[in-house]
């Protein structure tokens, strides 16, 4: 084990991302039990807070991105190990704002309702972009071992990228940027009915709207189900009603 370390990690000049990894995945699991402890009431776990203001922990996730990532900027020409430090910090930083992602993207504490599982969302999406990374693929790359234009392929797949993310496969276009034969499946595959592909383009074809439904529900609301029931295992159930107000037509 200390060998495939030495010779994959180290070697590679991978550490920095390697620690950017673990510390991201360690400071969200200790996030979450650290609120699912304070929302139980249990022991001295409470909220932090200043007179009547309730400090959240993404403004201390962004002072540890700032300094993770100046202290990265200093330390980029230095050794292996000061820098894997540094990516540490902004891993934690990291971490603890993208656990309250939900709450930057709506202007608004939706922590425990179900809007919040958007930040349970962008961290797995984070961990798995980092995970890629580290095992060595590389986004976009320019070797594709064809003798088409390299530049010409990175515009495809970015096009192919797009169509995939806007039919609402978010996890498919993210992961396709790694392995390109899963955008091409995306983009031909029929988009989810609650996309902006199926919005803009199933309006006016009930039928093909119609077959998005019935395979959302066949297909893909089971592995939602399960998707949902590990993280609520892992974060927490987001299951207080929704605090935010309805939007006025005028």
């Amino acid at each position: 084990m200390g060998e495939w370390f030495r010779q994959s990690i180290i070697s590679t000049g991978r550490l920095p991302l390697f620690c950017f990894f673990v510390a991201l995945i360690v400071a969200f699991i200790a996030t979450r039990i650290n609120v699912r402890l304070i929302r139980a009431k249990i022991g001295w776990f409470r909220n932090v807070s200043v007179g009547e203001m309730h400090i959240h922990h993404v403004v201390f996730g962004v002072v540890l991105m700032l300094s993770g990532g100046v202290a990265g900027l200093i330390l980029s020409s230095a050794s292996q190990a000061g820098y894997a430090v540094a990516a540490s910090v902004f891993g934690i930083g990291s971490a603890l704002v993208l656990d309250e992602f939900a709450l930057i993207l709506h202007l608004h504490d939706v922590y425990w309702e179900e809007d919040g599982r958007a930040s349970v969302d962008a961290v797995f999406i984070a961990v798995a972009v980092t995970g890629l990374l580290l095992i060595g693929l590389r986004p976009l790359s320019w070797d594709y071992g064809t003798p088409v234009n390299p530049a010409v392929l990175i515009v495809a797949n970015l096009l192919l990228a797009v169509v995939t993310l806007l039919k609402g496969k978010i996890w498919t276009g993210m992961a396709g940027l790694f392995l390109p034969v899963l955008l091409i499946v995306g983009a031909v595959r029929l988009a989810r009915p609650g996309s902006p592909w199926a919005y803009w383009f199933f309006a006016k074809r009930p039928r093909k709207m119609a077959k998005a439904v019935h395979r959302e529900e066949r297909w893909r609301r089971p592995a939602i189900r399960a998707k949902i029931a590990f993280q609520e295992f892992l974060s927490g159930r987001h299951d207080l009603p929704s605090s935010r107000r309805p939007r006025r037509h005028t």
